[in-house]
């Protein structure tokens, strides 16, 4: 069974959680007296910035899609690589050859630009096999194995390519999960601390109340700005 991903329990950056996480924890820190009272203790704000620290050392989406980026400008020039030796054996094919001719279809490199990655990878191991088989024919022209041989390699370049490549955009949704989830059991944790910290001082200190309240949008954030300015 296919497991379901994980939705974000929070609504703002995961550069901002880890602000507020760390905001808070200095609160935290300077209430500690008042949080032991909760059962709070030190280490467990302590194990509460550890994770912290574990979640600001992730690498965020901007890196893995950087990553991934550069693994699919690699195989699309792989496949020009490829697309380039298979025309050059087919010029030559071509030569012997009408384009027409069942012997030159028999390649099979029609509409080769239009063809998915899979389909090229096919295509090119389809020429190597087909080109020996007619070497005798076409020797004449030029093919040799070296020439066959070149796109033998292209092919098994791009092949390779297009692994690594989906590798990177496997890499990139595990990453993405795995930092959704460690920012969900960051945001719980924070949630607890907050709550807490606004139990302590709802009717002592509304300065230090604040200090506890978290604002989980810009949209939010501006709201609260406005109305204090209403206010004074």
């Amino acid at each position: 069974m296919k497991k379901q991903s994980t939705n974000r329990q929070y609504n703002f950056p995961d550069a901002d959680l880890y602000l507020q996480c760390l905001e808070r924890i200095k609160y935290a820190n300077r209430d500690r007296e008042q949080f032991e009272q909760y059962g709070y203790t030190l280490q467990r704000l302590k194990q509460f910035k550890a994770m912290c620290d574990k979640f600001g050392d992730l690498p965020d989406d901007e890196e893995l899609l950087g990553d991934q980026m550069v693994t699919t400008e690699k195989k699309y020039t792989a496949a020009e690589n490829l697309k380039s030796a298979i025309r050059s054996l087919m010029t030559r094919v071509a030569i012997k050859y009408s384009n027409r001719s069942g012997r030159y279809r028999k390649f099979g490199t029609a509409k080769m630009g239009d063809m998915t990655d899979a389909q090229l990878i096919f295509c090119g191991r389809r020429v190597v096999r087909v080109a020996r088989q007619q070497l005798d024919f076409l020797a004449e022209t030029g093919v040799n194995e070296n020439v066959i041989r070149r796109v033998a390699e292209a092919t098994r370049q791009f092949e390779k390519s297009v692994n690594i490549q989906q590798d990177k955009v496997a890499d990139r949704d595990i990453s993405v999960e795995r930092r959704v989830e460690k920012g969900n059991k960051l945001y719980e944790e924070l949630i607890t601390l907050c709550n807490i910290g606004k139990d302590i001082w709802a009717e002592k200190d509304p300065v230090r109340y604040e200090n506890y309240c978290i604002y989980e949008s810009n949209n939010e954030q501006k709201k609260a700005r406005k109305a204090k300015q209403e206010n004074a």
